[in-house]
C-alpha cells in the first residue's frame, strides 16, 4: 500500500512597461532633432519613421535590460500603441514595436538563460529542493531507515514469496493462464472496486460529506442516468476487449524476452525502481499521445468522445474511442514493464497503480489526503491545456500556462484538512453578483 500511495501521488512576464514607451519615445525623438510640427503629411511621414526607428532602439534597450518572456510585451505593445494613436503610421509602428520584442526574445532564448518566475527553471529549482532535501534527509537517517526497511522486508518477503510459490506451483505449465489472470483479475478489482464507491456517490448524490468536495460544484450533481449508461457500455467493451485482447499481445511480447511467471519474486529495491521508471515512460508517451489525439483531424473522428464529459467522473476514465484507448491509454502503461520485461508482479501491481492513478485524475472530487485532480479536471473543462500526467511535459512545452494562472492552479495541492477547497479558495465573484 505505500507503493500504491507512494505512486499515485506522483503524477513571466515580459513585464516592459510599454505603456510608457510612446511617451518615452516622443521624448528621445524630440532629442534627436525630430519634430512633427510644422511638416506636411509627405514630411510628418519620414519624420514618423524616424521616431519609429528610435522608439525601437529603446525597447530593444530596455527587452536586453530585463530579459523576459516576450509574449507579455507583444500583448502590451498592441494595447499600447492602440491606446497611443491609430492609422498607417500607427500599425506600422505596432509592427516594429513587435519585431523589436521578438528579436530580444529571440537572443535571450538562445543565450539559454533563466526564465522569469513561474516558468521551468521555476520549477527545476523546486524540484531540486525537494528531491535535495530528500536526499539529505535519507543521508542523515539512512542507517535507520534502512534497518526498518530491511527488517519489514524481511518479515513480509518470505510470506509474499511463499504465497507466490504456491500460485506458481498451481499454474505450473500453463503460464499464460496465471498470466491473464494476473494482469486482469487484480486491476479490474482495483479499477472497479475504487469505482464502486465514486459511482454511487455520483448516483444517488450522497453521502455529503463526500459531494461537498466536488470540484465543479453545478455539475453531475447527480450524474445524468442515460450519460452513464451509454459511458458504461464503452468502458466494459474497452475493459474486457481491447484490454484484453492487449494482455495477450503483452504477454507474447514478455515471453519472448524472458520468462514473465518467474519462481522468484523481484527484490524490493528493483521492484521500486521498475515503478518509478514506468510512471517516467508513462508521462512521456500519454503527454504526446494525448496531444496527437487533440490534432483537429483526430480529435473529431476519435478524441472527441472522450471530452463529451467536461465534468469528468472516475468510470469515464477508459471511455474512450477503441483506437484511443489502445495508443493513449494503454501503450503508456504496459511499454514499461514489456521495455524491462519486468515479472507478472510488478506488472499487476504496476496496472492496479495506473487504473487507480486515472480514476483519481477523472473522479471529480478533490478529496483530503489523496493526490490532486484539479489538473486533469481543468483539461476536461478547457481542452487545450493540462495534456500529461504529472505535469511535467506540460510546463516544458506551456501547455498549463492557462491553468496555472487559474482558482484550480491554487487547488492543485493535497488537501490535508476536512474543509473543501472551493471554501477555503472560492472562486472569484463576478462583477454584479
Amino acid at each position: 500500500m505505500h507503493w500504491i500511495t507512494a505512486l499515485t501521488g506522483l503524477r513571466c512576464g515580459f513585464n516592459l512597461h510599454l505603456d510608457l514607451t510612446w511617451t518615452a519615445g516622443k521624448k528621445h525623438t524630440e532629442q534627436e532633432g525630430v519634430s512633427f510640427s510644422g511638416l506636411g503629411s509627405a514630411d510628418r511621414e519620414s519624420a514618423s519613421e524616424k521616431s519609429l526607428a528610435v522608439v525601437n532602439k529603446l525597447l530593444l534597450s530596455r527587452a536586453a535590460e530585463q530579459q523576459r518572456p516576450v509574449r507579455d510585451c507583444e500583448q502590451r505593445a498592441d494595447m499600447s500603441v492602440e491606446t497611443a494613436a491609430s492609422g498607417p503610421v500607427m500599425q506600422k509602428q505596432r509592427h516594429l514595436v513587435r519585431s523589436g520584442a521578438r528579436e530580444a526574445g529571440g537572443s535571450r532564448g538562445s543565450s539559454g538563460r533563466q526564465e522569469g518566475p513561474g516558468g521551468l527553471w521555476d520549477s527545476v529549482k523546486k524540484a531540486g529542493f525537494v528531491i535535495g532535501s530528500g536526499i539529505l534527509f535519507l543521508a542523515a537517517f539512512g542507517n535507520s531507515l534502512t534497518w526498518h526497511l530491511q527488517r519489514f522486508w524481511g518479515a513480509s518477503g518470505d510470506f509474499w514469496q511463499n504465497l507466490w510459490t504456491k500460485l506458481y506451483v498451481a499454474y505450473e505449465g500453463h503460464d499464460a493462464s496465471l498470466f491473464f489472470l494476473g494482469t486482469m483479475l487484480a486491476p479490474t478489482l482495483a479499477f472497479w472496486g475504487s469505482n464502486a464507491l465514486l459511482l454511487w456517490v455520483d448516483i444517488t448524490g450522497t453521502p455529503s460529506f463526500i459531494t461537498r468536495y466536488r470540484i465543479q460544484l453545478d455539475k453531475n450533481n447527480p450524474v445524468d442516468p442515460a450519460k452513464l449508461r451509454q459511458a458504461l457500455k464503452c468502458v466494459l467493451f474497452n475493459h474486457v476487449v481491447i484490454s484484453g485482447a492487449m494482455t495477450v499481445v503483452v504477454y507474447y511480447l514478455m515471453s519472448w524476452r524472458g520468462n514473465p511467471c518467474g519462481p522468484e519474486l523481484p527484490t524490493f529495491h528493483w521492484a521500486l525502481m521498475e515503478l518509478a521508471a514506468f510512471s517516467i515512460l508513462e508521462e512521456i508517451l500519454f503527454y504526446y499521445s494525448h496531444r496527437l489525439f487533440h490534432q483537429p483531424s483526430l480529435y473529431k473522428h476519435y478524441h472527441k468522445q472522450h471530452h463529451e464529459w467536461t465534468a469528468p467522473i472516475g468510470v469515464v476514465s477508459i471511455y474512450a474511442h477503441p483506437l484511443e484507448h489502445v495508443v493513449s491509454n494503454l501503450l503508456p502503461v504496459v511499454s514499461g514493464p514489456v521495455l524491462l520485461g519486468s515479472h507478472l508482479s510488478t506488472t499487476s501491481l504496476w496496472y492496479c497503480v495506473a487504473l487507480v492513478s486515472t480514476t483519481i485524475s477523472h473522479c471529480g472530487y478533490h478529496l483530503p489526503f489523496l493526490p490532486s485532480p484539479e489538473f486533469h479536471d481543468f483539461h476536461h473543462l478547457r481542452f487545450n491545456q493540462c495534456f500529461g500526467v504529472f505535469g511535467i511535459l506540460d510546463r516544458l512545452h506551456g501547455t498549463d500556462s492557462k491553468f496555472r494562472q487559474s482558482k484550480q492552479y491554487e487547488r492543485h495541492t493535497l488537501l490535508t484538512s476536512f474543509t473543501p477547497l472551493n471554501e477555503s479558495i472560492p472562486d472569484t465573484q463576478k462583477k454584479g453578483q
